[in-house]
């Protein structure tokens, strides 16, 4: 086949405006299957930073939904392995204008002091950390969303509970970048705690853990439930990263609708490029004779004819990718509030390879059966064809 590659090239301009359409349909196919393959490898396949790393969240076993005893948090930091906790609470409420999307981000309350110590790759000024842990309305806040919202130190931030019968008056007190933390704003959990009633003082959501060492996070995880295991309520504990697809879970069984949606495009290239390689080999016909009678054997044309699918569909994977390396920046900007996993989401080289891959057997596929059936045809009834 890569001896007549040249001459398969040259075959796919004979046609030019259905060859065009036919790549236009590949790569419009092979974006979305990009983009989707891009996520997919995002939530489930993403490296661990080295923070992450040596982080769990202990949580409800049930749902995230359910509280735990606030009073966990300290029988959890008597495990062996364990270095610094810190209650992890989610808040929830609305900020401003709840229908605007901008303003739907992460609002957690911590421990200032522990909670600085766990988020190892946090990076603030030294000023910026003593207000946090000295003020308790102090709030920080990341810096892609203190852009977003152009917030600045000393501004006042107003979250009103839904989840939680108070609203929080708040002043951004620091501003920080971290490599596993996008769109989140953290205030202090006393501040919240004196506001609740009584009755709700005594629960959190979860509680954050830091590992003394990588090799620790899996016996303190078996630890921590093995402790909770017979109590009310019973706890899971998990990485980081596990932790982040729980969220993902929520949304239903997300891994299986991309791969159906996955199969789906790739079975509609399956077609299309299999009706346009049909069409072209039957017109064809004639071609094939005449190729026999100049001495080309079957292989040969079976060969090339291949090759002129297989290359119209990588042509059309490769522009596809292109646009999804841009559609991809978008896509992970707007899902990175709701799925942190798909910050900076992008085309990664494997996955580029596995499209091209599927791109370039679709070609193949699609064009074997007629092509086989092309090549054994003999000269005489080639020569006679008039289909």
């Amino acid at each position: 086949m890569f001896r007549y590659f040249s001459l398969a090239f040259k075959n796919t301009l004979r046609n030019r405006r259905r060859s065009i359409l036919t790549i236009s349909s590949i790569a419009v196919s092979l974006c979305l299957l990009g983009v989707l393959m891009a996520m997919y490898h995002a939530l489930f396949f993403k490296e661990q930073t080295p923070g992450q790393a040596m982080r769990l969240v202990t949580r409800h076993r049930v749902s995230l939904a359910q509280s735990i005893p606030v009073a966990y948090e300290a029988k959890i930091k008597q495990v062996p392995g364990v270095k610094e906790v810190s209650v992890w609470n989610w808040f929830g409420g609305s900020y401003k204008d709840a229908r605007d999307s901008k303003n739907f981000f992460a609002r957690l309350g911590v421990e200032p002091k522990q909670f600085l110590t766990i988020r190892t790759q946090l990076e603030m000024p030294e000023d910026q950390r003593k207000a946090f842990i000295t003020d308790k309305t102090g709030a920080i806040v990341s810096s892609d969303l203190a852009e977003k919202l152009q917030l600045k130190l000393g501004d006042r931030i107003t979250l009103v509970g839904d989840i939680y019968p108070v609203n929080l008056e708040l002043k951004v007190v620091g501003i920080f970048t971290d490599p596993d933390t996008t769109d989140a704003l953290f205030f202090n959990w006393e501040y919240l705690r004196d506001a609740l009633p009584v009755s709700r003082r005594s629960y959190i959501s979860t509680v954050a853990i830091l590992a003394n060492t990588t090799t620790d996070v899996p016996q303190i995880a078996k630890a921590v439930d093995a402790m909770f295991d017979n109590a009310s309520p019973p706890t899971k504990t998990e990485s980081e990263a596990q932790f982040a697809l729980s969220f993902v879970s929520l949304l239903g069984n997300i891994k299986l609708f991309l791969m159906a949606i996955c199969g789906a495009v790739t079975f509609t290239i399956l077609l299309v490029s299999g009706n346009t390689m049909a069409m072209s080999v039957r017109e064809r016909i004639k071609e094939v004779g005449v190729l026999k009678t100049l001495g080309f054997n079957n292989d040969a044309i079976l060969g090339m004819l291949i090759g002129e699918a297989v290359t119209i569909s990588l042509i059309g994977g490769a522009i596809g990718l292109l646009i999804a390396s841009v559609l991809t920046v978008g896509v992970g900007k707007a899902a990175a509030t709701m799925l942190p996993q798909l910050h900076n989401l992008s085309v990664t080289p494997a996955t580029a390879l596995l499209a091209l891959f599927i791109a370039g057997l679709i070609g193949f596929i699609s064009s074997f059966i007629p092509a086989w059936n092309a090549a054994r045809t003999s000269i005489l009834d080639s020569l006679r064809y008039n289909g």
